[in-house]
């Protein structure tokens, strides 16, 4: 059901070195910086989110992405234990924004789906990131329902 780390080099579109960055398959991680990657990305409140309880009890995985400074994404991949897998919680510092490292998640997110022997992974998204999903990462829209609770 786990597929093997993998390596690869990004180069950030505005660089003097190239960033080299390991994604890892259910890799390890504390709390405490997935909190400060999610302030970083999406601002200072932090949510006080036991996130490694969650994963615990509720994922089929989570990939892990580092550079030589720590983590740089990150994303979470529920499961309803048989057919159904989702993206949740896509994650990507600034800094390694636009190098290919959300791509890289998601790719590793569906190898591990697919490892798991899951017939589909399911994302939901703003339109301002159907670029991203829709062409960057391979996947369809689709008709979906959505109650705000």
């Amino acid at each position: 059901m786990d597929a093997q780390p993998r390596l690869a080099v990004l180069p950030p579109l505005v660089a003097l070195r190239p960033m080299t960055v390991v994604f890892e398959w259910r890799g390890a991680f504390g709390n405490a910086e997935v909190e400060a990657l999610y302030a970083e990305a999406f601002g200072p409140e932090r949510t006080g989110h036991d996130w490694r309880s969650q994963l615990d009890r509720h994922s089929l995985g989570w990939v892990c992405a580092r550079d030589d400074e720590g983590l740089v994404g990150f994303v979470n991949v529920p499961w309803d234990g048989a057919a159904h897998a989702f993206i949740l919680d896509t994650i990507v510092a600034p800094r390694a924004r636009h190098a290919g490292v959300g791509t890289g998640l998601v790719e590793i997110a569906i190898e591990g789906a697919r490892a798991a022997r899951c017939e589909w992974l399911h994302v939901d998204f703003g339109a301002d990131l159907a670029p991203f999903y829709l062409e960057a990462c391979g996947f369809r829209p689709t008709p979906a329902g959505l109650v705000h609770l």
